[in-house]
């Protein structure tokens, strides 16, 4: 099983500097998370832009829809900002024959205390063990549909939108 990696910038590959109290959109996290675990598959990542997900538009959005088009993979995972993943995880919904799943960070990769390499783990694990094609998000622990979810800001996680009584299963 051949993974391709689609990365769009956002927090996970933040790089800081405190000197300047800026920060930049670095080169790919997920790139030194995969070069520092054991994984048992082959991967290809592959950079459609360095963005900050709030400075992403609509066109950006069908780069990335045209970059998951492209890919010869089936199973995809694209890292993105987490402010508007949701925005563009709903914009490959229609997207026939593929298994997806948006992933990041609340704190870059390069950070000790990061939830970059627990997200990546979990979006391969919800990539692998899903048996539908379809588009879901991995983070704060848990899968979302995209039609059903949000980002708490408050509390720095993601949730689930569906209301009580309702499955949130996607397809149901």
């Amino acid at each position: 099983m051949r993974i391709r990696f689609l990365t769009c910038g956002g927090t996970i590959d933040k790089v800081y500097f405190d000197q300047l109290s800026q920060y930049q959109v670095g080169p790919p996290g997920v790139e030194r998370i995969l070069q520092e675990l054991p994984v048992a598959f082959e991967y290809t990542v592959q950079s459609v832009m360095r963005k900050d997900s709030l400075d992403m538009t609509d066109q950006d959005r069908q780069l990335v829809r045209e970059a998951v088009l492209a890919c010869p993979e089936q199973r995809i995972v694209i890292t993105h900002g987490t402010d508007t993943m949701i925005e563009t995880a709903r914009v490959l919904l229609d997207i026939p024959g593929r298994r997806i799943v948006l992933t990041g960070a609340m704190q870059p990769a390069n950070f000790k205390n990061t939830d970059a390499v627990f997200n990546v783990g979990m979006a391969l694990g919800v990539l692998q063990g899903q048996t539908e094609d379809g588009v879901w998000i991995a983070m704060s622990g848990q899968v979302f549909d995209p039609r059903k979810s949000r980002k708490n800001r408050e509390r720095g996680m993601f949730e689930d939108t569906t209301p009580p009584g309702e499955n949130s299963a996607q397809g149901s």
